[in-house]
């Protein structure tokens, strides 16, 4: 058998085989087909999707196999994006629903599944959630809504439950913390309800990520904060910035003041407004004082 004229310079790496035929008559052609360089046929690549060329040198040098590198680093960074993808499973309760369906038509990265709110005869929660199995290792959220006392106890059921399904993390989605604005005492006696709410939230379950993440938008006093325990990590939002955009959006967005109800609320947004003139009423002393926020101390 004949050794062939040319080889490889370099094999691809593992797992591309290269399949040579035992016929040495075969020849391929250089680009100015004045020469020709007699080697062993490449019969096939295997196993190998990228695309490669075949760079031609003449005499003696050897045969160089040119990866694409373009379509090799465009493939590597969609796999890549996939891997790190994060996908979560997004649980709701019935007041939710289209809020839920909202959500998950920005991302699909979002997967909706849904829980068997039913009661018995007595009126106590008679709850089921399908495919329990379905979301082991998954990252999981529940979207909440305690508008009312009594619906506080069946979500907290669920809520409750849900991490200790072997879920890789699991989040609370609240968007209004009901009981915020009882969160003093202003005589003996008095019951700081947003405390209460806050321990029993304190005390849901750790997932296999960890403690259970708190998501709640604007919430009445930022101190409450510290009425969580460690257990659970609170994350404040605010809802300020979307409406500072659509207040741009209006034709006379030029000509807009901001109205606080209270000192509170006047301490609690006023920094997240100080574009705007502000109106604040003094409920005690019956006082309006406009004025431009940086000027309010001396104005009222």
């Amino acid at each position: 058998m004949k050794t062939p004229a040319a080889f490889i310079s370099q094999k691809p790496p593992s797992p591309l085989f290269l399949k040579f035929t035992s016929n040495c008559n075969s020849r391929l052609l250089c680009a100015n087909r004045s020469q020709t360089i007699q080697c062993g046929q490449i019969k096939s690549f295997e196993n190998q999707p990228q695309k490669w060329s075949i760079d031609f040198k003449s005499g003696s040098e050897p045969i160089h196999l040119i990866q694409n590198s373009t379509s090799t680093a465009a493939t590597s960074a969609s796999e890549s994006a996939s891997r790190t993808m994060k996908k979560v499973c997004l649980f709701y309760c019935p007041e939710t629903h289209s809020l839920a369906e909202r959500v998950a038509a920005q991302s699909d990265a979002i997967e909706l599944r849904s829980i068997n709110w039913r009661k018995f005869k007595d009126g106590f929660p008679n709850l089921f959630i399908p495919n329990a199995h379905g979301i082991r290792g998954q990252h999981v959220a529940f979207l909440a809504s305690f508008s009312s006392p009594g619906k506080i106890f069946e979500q907290l059921s669920v809520i409750y439950a849900l991490p200790k399904l072997f879920v890789s993390s699991f989040t609370l989605v609240l968007p209004f913390f009901p009981t915020g604005t009882s969160e003093r005492m202003e005589d003996e006696g008095d019951v700081a309800t947003a405390f209460t709410l806050a321990r029993i939230l304190s005390n849901i379950p750790t997932s296999r990520g960890g403690p259970t993440s708190l998501v709640t938008f604007d919430i009445h006093a930022l101190q409450e904060r510290f009425y969580f325990g460690d257990t659970i990590l609170p994350c404040f939002e605010s809802a300020i910035p979307l409406l500072l955009n659509r207040l741009q959006q209006l034709p006379d967005s030029d000509n807009i003041s901001i109205a606080f109800p209270d000192d509170g609320a006047w301490k609690r947004f006023h920094k997240q407004l100080q574009h705007f003139p502000m109106v604040l009423r003094m409920p005690y002393v019956d006082l309006y004082c406009v004025h431009h926020a940086p000027a309010y101390k001396n104005s009222c």
